[in-house]
């Protein structure tokens, strides 16, 4: 198949083209020709007048409930999600069931996404059930397709655990990711603890919670020698701690969510459960410290924390609705509304260039005889979320009838394509 992309601004800090506005030509998924003008016949012609295109974007911490809880996402809704939102590959978490700690259930992740639009990387449990007690088979489940190993939305409580998975995965170049948080520390808080919890009469998550733990893997990957990726950060604090270790070592990475750039605790105030998230939502101060971090290059890159939830998790008293929200669709538009003004190479550098080095997939580059995997995205267009922007098989968020500026165009991956129309993707 041929696919024309007619006068798009090629945003790609890795390409010598980087900044110019010309004609893409794919073939069979390689970049066959890129010009000021392409006359030639092709399948597919897209002409969107301002397109901007980038290498593929990449979310590393995604659930998509399959196998197990189709209920609440399948892989092929999770890929149309992701789609929608402009990602070529997904990294989905092993909180499925049976869970993902063994080859068997990285194979069939990978066998039943193989033809979807969109890549999907399953990453394996570091502990067998992510129950925190013994380490899962992680060199099978790297042999099987898998790199990045994570307990997904459970933290590994073990100090002594956690070092010898960060020493097992070192021979092989595997990632250990984590999620920060101390459950000794008040497990049973709905929210952060501060103002606003005990105004709403909320019991809190304390800052502290999330800040010990970071602490701690720091200095055990370092200790290790290792590489550690620290996910959904939401405090200064950590971020500091982060820096430190940064210094001190090289296999220290984080991400933060688009929603933790957007939201604060004092958007609780309705109770509104889409906003029930973990980490939680932190102070104003927190926010804004991680917005500094995003232009500071402290935070590596976005993690979407794409958690879908079907109705009845979610729309009950808040104390007993189950944490996350969706977060694929919206993810650009949040994330350029929620930090405006940052030049679109940077959100490239964050969604598409590190993600990849993190979790250690080829480099994608926008270059005559390289793989197609690009997005198409608009900086500057503002639109209002819909139900028809959502292709989640849930639909838990606290962005409908939000207006945001940027909006995804769609993505090219290999010979495949999706393009995003006012309603749908195509």
């Amino acid at each position: 198949m041929k696919i024309l992309i007619k006068q798009a601004r090629i945003t790609d800090p890795q390409s010598a083209l980087n900044g110019q506005i010309l004609d893409i030509l794919t073939e069979n998924g390689i970049i066959r020709k890129i010009a000021p003008s392409i006359q030639e016949k092709a399948d597919q012609i897209i002409s969107i007048p301002g397109v901007f295109v980038s290498p593929g974007w990449t979310d590393i911490f995604a659930n998509f409930g399959d196998p197990g809880y189709e209920f609440k996402e399948t892989l092929e809704t999770g890929a149309a999600a992701a789609a929608a939102g402009g990602f070529t590959d997904v990294v989905v978490i092993p909180n499925t069931s049976p869970v993902a700690d063994q080859k068997s259930t990285i194979e069939y992740i990978i066998g039943k996404s193989r033809l979807l639009k969109v890549n999907i990387h399953p990453a394996g449990a570091v502990t067998r059930k992510t129950e925190g007690k013994d380490l899962a088979e992680m060199y099978d489940m790297y042999k099987s397709g898998a790199s990045v190993f994570t307990d997904g939305t459970h933290c590994i409580q073990s100090a002594g655990l956690l070092v010898k998975a960060l020493q097992y995965v070192k021979p092989f170049g595997g990632l250990i990711m984590q999620v920060p948080e101390d459950h000794s520390i008040n497990p049973h808080g709905q929210m952060h603890e501060g103002v606003i919890s005990t105004q709403l009469g909320l019991p809190g998550k304390p800052a502290m919670a999330e800040e010990l733990m970071v602490a701690r893997d720091i200095e055990l990957t370092l200790y290790a020698d290792s590489r550690i990726h620290i996910t959904g950060v939401s405090t200064a604090r950590s971020l500091e701690l982060i820096r430190q270790g940064k210094e001190k070592g090289t296999g220290i990475s984080c991400s933060v969510t688009p929603y933790h750039l957007y939201f604060c605790d004092e958007d609780l105030e309705q109770y509104n459960s889409n906003l029930k998230v973990n980490p939680p939502l932190r102070t104003k101060e927190d926010r804004s410290a991680l917005k500094a971090a995003i232009l500071s290059g402290i935070i590596d890159c976005i993690a979407t924390h794409h958690m879908p939830h079907e109705y009845d998790s979610k729309v009950k008293e808040f104390e007993y609705a189950q944490p996350g929200m969706i977060g694929l669709e919206t993810a650009f538009g949040v994330l350029n509304t929620a930090v405006p003004g940052i030049n679109p190479e940077k959100w490239v550098e964050l969604l598409a260039i590190n993600p990849r080095r993190i979790i250690g997939l080829d480099t994608v580059e926008i270059a005559e005889g390289k793989k197609a995997s690009l997005t198409l995205f608009d900086p500057a267009e503002t639109w209002t979320v819909t139900a028809t922007d959502l292709y989640s098989k849930s639909s838990n968020t606290p962005f409908l009838g939000a207006t945001l500026t940027g909006k995804v165009k769609g993505i090219i991956n290999g010979d495949q394509f999706v393009l995003n129309s006012p309603g749908q993707p195509s």
